[in-house]
């Protein structure tokens, strides 16, 4: 055996400097479950400040023995290049393993092990843990806000059919296939606005009206997010194409609304449409408030989306403009067929970080007296019967935010493989 050299690792001795740090990484984690989980201290015979640092110093030591570069293991240098490239990360992926650790206990406690779900009252709810019950008794409120219950089926139909037409772009028939961008940018939308128009509002077709007002929760949350996206992003695309223009009528009123719209909050944007813009209408002309906050924050979120493509246009080479024109292309054409293509897949992360946004961005609108989830949220927490358990509200509305970004975030990185092409 050559000579070992504990202070800096190599690959002639791999299996002897591997198997010490494992067991060293394994001592650490080993001791760190037992006294989240147990209770148990394996070192309580060391005075304090040792038993609480000891972990710490092994799996460090245990980081520095299996840090060797090039070791020909896949898995062992897919681990020391991201989270073991120097004892600094090797301190903080301890430091971030042991927290998650000792969060577990005490998570699973208060989630499942001590939580209530039975019974229909706030006296069922007795354990120390969450108490689920509240949210069961509210979960139709917190889909479906203050619509009536007994027409609450044609939300459902309304959501079961756009869906069912969101996937139209997976029919394989290659004639099809050339109108999708027609039928997701016009066709689709259009029927989005009919179904959610003469259906869910209903007073039409012998359908029983529902004022906006009474709309809310998680499908009110949908349809805003729904509408705003389809809207902002042609809006603003154009907003960047302008912001680029060498007419300076054109550019200048592209950066004028750009630069306005970024540069006041969104609360207040939505107040003013919702109390200071209907005093410029005539007085025999009506817009519903919902119409007025979709409009609000697609103009918003535009000016974001407009900066976001602004970054893919300038990352083109000047070589693909020049191309476009040699070959007799217009300025629309040009930028139909040869740009905005290359331009919004270089920009897919930034356009979808700008739709993230708009969605958590939602819970706004209840200042304008729109409950979506978060505002029923605030609504149920408020009622006498149920006071106290606001946490359990909120916990439940970070889920499902959570679950509806995490699915935009693996669509958009999958549309990035999809068009990831080598430059």
């Amino acid at each position: 055996m050559n000579k070992l050299n504990f202070l800096k690792p190599d690959k002639e001795n791999i299996t002897t400097y591997l198997y010490c740090g494992l067991f060293l990484l394994f001592i650490a984690l080993f001791d760190v479950i037992l006294s989240s989980f147990l209770k148990i201290n394996i070192t309580s015979f060391l005075p304090n400040s040792i038993s609480f640092l000891l972990p710490l110093v092994f799996g460090t030591i245990g980081f520095h023995l299996i840090r060797i570069e090039f070791s020909g293991i896949k898995n062992l240098d897919l681990l020391n290049k991201n989270i073991n490239t120097s004892t600094f990360n090797a301190v903080l992926t301890l430091l971030i393993i042991f927290a998650i650790i000792k969060a577990i206990p005490g998570t699973l406690s208060w989630f499942i092990i001590d939580a209530n779900i039975a019974g229909d009252t706030k006296e069922a709810c007795t354990g120390s843990g969450a108490c689920w019950t509240y949210i069961k008794i509210w979960l139709n409120r917190f889909i479906y806000g203050m619509y009536p219950n007994e027409l609450q089926w044609r939300i459902n139909i309304s959501f079961i059919l756009l869906i069912s037409l969101a996937f139209v772009g997976l029919i394989p028939s290659e004639k099809i296939r050339k109108f999708l961008t027609l039928y997701y940018v016009i066709i689709y939308p259009i029927i989005a606005f009919i179904l959610i128009y003469y259906l869910i509002s209903g007073g039409s077709l012998g359908l029983e009206w529902v004022e906006t007002g009474a709309w809310g929760g998680l499908s009110l949350t949908f349809i805003v997010s729904f509408f705003c996206l389809i809207f902002c992003f042609p809006v603003g695309m154009f907003l960047a194409l302008g912001r680029r223009s060498i007419l300076p009528t054109v550019r200048y009123i592209s950066i004028g609304f750009i630069e306005f719209w970024r540069g006041v909050p969104l609360i207040t944007v939505l107040f003013m449409s919702s109390v200071m813009f209907p005093m410029f209408l005539p007085e025999d002309f009506f817009m519903d408030k919902l119409v007025r906050v979709i409009i609000a924050i697609s103009l918003f979120e535009a000016a974001y989306v407009a900066e976001v493509i602004r970054g893919g246009l300038q990352a083109l080479p000047r070589g693909q403009y020049d191309a476009a024109k040699s070959l007799g292309m217009g300025y629309w054409k040009m930028h139909v067929f040869v740009i905005l293509p290359q331009a919004l897949k270089l920009v897919i992360p930034g356009i979808a970080n700008t739709f993230l946004a708009l969605v958590k961005d939602t819970p706004l609108i209840f200042v304008v007296g729109l409950l979506e989830i978060v505002g029923m949220l605030n609504l149920a927490k408020t009622n006498p019967k149920w006071l106290g358990f606001a946490m359990e509200g909120y916990v439940f509305a970070a889920i499902i935010f959570w679950i509806i970004c995490y699915a935009m975030s693996r669509y958009s990185q999958n549309l990035e493989l999809k068009y990831k092409t080598e430059r």
